[in-house]
């Protein structure tokens, strides 16, 4: 069987992507330095890799183009987190709302304007 190790996300600023998924998501910091960091998701690494100079136009809600990431998270207490995000300036790119699966969901830009999806299952919410 082959298990998901780590995932990339590569990043302009990486004291603010740092920031973003630790302080506002709240994942572990595993290390840190200019050009990769490692966060700690539970099941596998969030990595942080320093990107070229350049800049990826803003994908749009259900318009993302082939070759882009999106990371989802589980958390207890959306609405909560949800409202921590939103007094943060975080942009929302989907707001929290209840999805045909039975979940509460909501999407929210890194950064870098990545999409990040952010789930909690009943009895959760």
């Amino acid at each position: 069987m082959t298990n998901l190790s780590y995932a990339i996300v590569f990043v302009s600023d990486m004291g603010k992507s740092v920031a973003f998924y630790r302080d506002w998501l709240g994942l572990k910091l595993k290390m840190e330095s200019p050009e990769w960091s490692e966060l700690d998701t539970g099941s596998c690494t969030l990595a942080l890799h320093k990107a070229a100079p350049g800049t990826v136009p803003e994908v749009q809600r259900n318009q993302i183009p082939a070759g882009h990431m999106h990371c989802g998270f589980v958390v207890s207490g959306i609405d909560a987190f949800a409202a921590k995000m939103e007094a943060a300036g975080v942009p929302v790119m989907e707001p929290v709302a209840m999805q045909d699966f039975g979940a509460k969901m909501g999407v929210w830009r890194d950064p870098d304007g990545v999409p990040v999806s952010v789930i909690a299952f009943p009895p959760e919410f």
